[in-house]
């Protein structure tokens, strides 16, 4: 026999902008769930439990009928409306929630994004936005019929192409399309190499001090972080030779370390190469703003020199074109190409097709390479603004040099000042100034401060300088 169960649901809130019925329909389900209507219990009439609490006797109809919908409770002829049998016990209470903790001072994590000097931002002009649009309403108008389907794990020919054509030629990178896999982002391309050439243990190279997020990748995929220090002339091949001479993989930035910006000299290219080609080690070519480069030609890339296939190039366009793109790259030897394809399929199966098309087309009929260029000049006024701004309002306390490649620099901080208190400082002054000793793993940390110049103008620029000079001066 059926059992009774009083029901107390608590009254409507008129005022909260959530209608009637969905208030009943979320409290009677939240009763069935959590045991306070067990199964086989009978739920009040719909007369009487509209009555009770002041409503239409048809919203009580719909919302027990939406319950039957969904298998909630069942209708027995003459016998009312009972919580389904066929529903579970209400399982044990969850164990309470940990306290959250308190906020990270300084701007939230999605505010960072526009505040002066962080990373990652990029340009864009009028000429480049009509261009996108009218490449975009160009393929929304005459749709591939590729983006009605599942496409290529490594993307579509026709962008592989295009980016091969690129990369030999401005990057002097050996490749065909076919070594090409399109990819959500240059990390998601470094995620899936690690995924498919480690296993947990195995030791990697990482330049001392280093990117973040590809150390956190390394320790998600079980590698040994094996620091190799690095100075003017890049990384010290030796010293990870001392190491670790054994290691599966090295993670380099030849063109621009990141952070420091040094540039890998070619006798330790050639050292590096040497070492891979001996021991059957990856290389991870990381070129992340290679294409910035404001003293001559953008310098050739490690993979151009490789003639023993060991080398991964990565690259990306959302820090040449803009972020929310999420499009990168990365070129592999014939042997990676197979599981690479592989772990791309079964993660996520193919790039966007229509951001492809657009890029495709922004290539091949060289609006790429303008924008290149007069993003070049942008970004070379900007940081020309910065570095004299910030030699104004704080040459004394602060070591700054231009870079000649890429979209951030590094300002020394003198006089024993903490980079960690003076990022702190000056995140409550609404400039995102990023410490740098905490991207050094055992080579004793530099004090500085990483600061982007891409995507803001020279008055802004001058005005978060004088803000990060307070911040500096406490």
């Amino acid at each position: 026999m059926a059992h009774a169960v009083e029901l107390m649901l608590p009254p409507p809130d008129r005022g909260s902008g959530v209608p009637v019925l969905r208030q009943l329909y979320l409290a009677l389900r939240g009763a069935i769930l959590s045991g306070a209507l067990p199964p086989g219990a009978r739920l009040p009439p719909t007369r009487a439990l509209a009555q009770q609490l002041g409503l239409a006797r048809n919203t009580v109809v719909v919302a027990y009928e939406q319950l039957l919908a969904e298998g909630f409770v069942e209708g027995r002829v003459g016998a009312g409306t009972h919580v389904s049998r066929d529903l579970p016990e209400a399982p044990e209470p969850p164990p309470p929630a940990p306290p959250v903790p308190p906020p990270v001072e300084g701007p939230a994590l999605d505010d960072l994004s526009t505040r002066p000097f962080n990373t990652g931002r990029t340009g864009w002009d009028d000429r480049s936005q009509r261009v996108w649009r009218r490449l975009t309403l160009k393929r929304l108008a005459a749709p591939d019929p590729a983006m009605f389907g599942y496409g290529d794990p490594s993307g579509s020919r026709a962008l592989r192409v295009a980016i091969a054509d690129y990369l030999r030629a401005a990057r002097a990178v050996r490749c065909d399309p076919d070594q090409v896999v399109v990819t959500t982002g240059a990390q998601q391309a470094i995620d899936l190499v690690l995924r498919v050439l480690l296993r947990p243990g195995d030791p990697v190279w990482l330049e001392d001090p280093c990117y973040p997020a590809l150390r956190t990748a390394l320790a998600a995929a079980g590698a040994r972080l094996v620091p190799v220090p690095v100075d003017a002339q890049g990384l010290d091949v030796a010293a990870g030779i001392a190491a670790a001479p054994e290691a599966r993989l090295a993670y380099v930035t030849p063109s621009s370390q990141y952070p420091l910006g040094s540039v890998l000299s070619m006798a330790r290219r050639l050292e590096l190469l040497a070492w891979a080609r001996r021991t059957g080690a990856f290389l991870l070519e990381d070129d992340y703003d290679s294409e910035f480069r404001y003293a001559g030609r953008p310098l050739a890339s490690l993979q151009g020199i490789d003639e023993a296939g060991r080398v991964i190039y990565v690259g990306t366009f959302s820090k040449v074109l803009f972020p929310g793109l999420r499009l990168g790259y990365c070129v592999l030897p014939p042997a990676l190409l197979g599981p690479v394809r592989e772990a791309r399929l079964r993660t996520d199966w193919h790039p966007a097709t229509l951001t492809e098309g657009v890029v495709t087309d922004l290539l091949a009929e060289g609006h790429f390479a303008q924008h290149l260029r007069r993003m070049r000049l942008q970004y070379r006024t900007a940081r020309d603004a910065l570095v004299e701004a910030l030699r104004a309002e704080a040459g004394d306390i602060l070591e700054v040099e231009a870079p000649e490649q890429g979209l951030k620099l590094v300002a020394r901080l003198h006089g024993g000042r903490s980079d960690l208190a003076v990022a702190q400082a000056a995140a409550r002054r609404g400039v995102v100034a990023r410490p740098v000793s905490p991207m050094f793993l055992a080579a004793p940390p530099l004090q500085g401060l990483m600061l982007g110049f891409s995507g803001y103008g020279p008055p802004e620029l001058r005005r978060a300088a004088r803000r990060l000079a307070e911040a500096v001066r406490g």
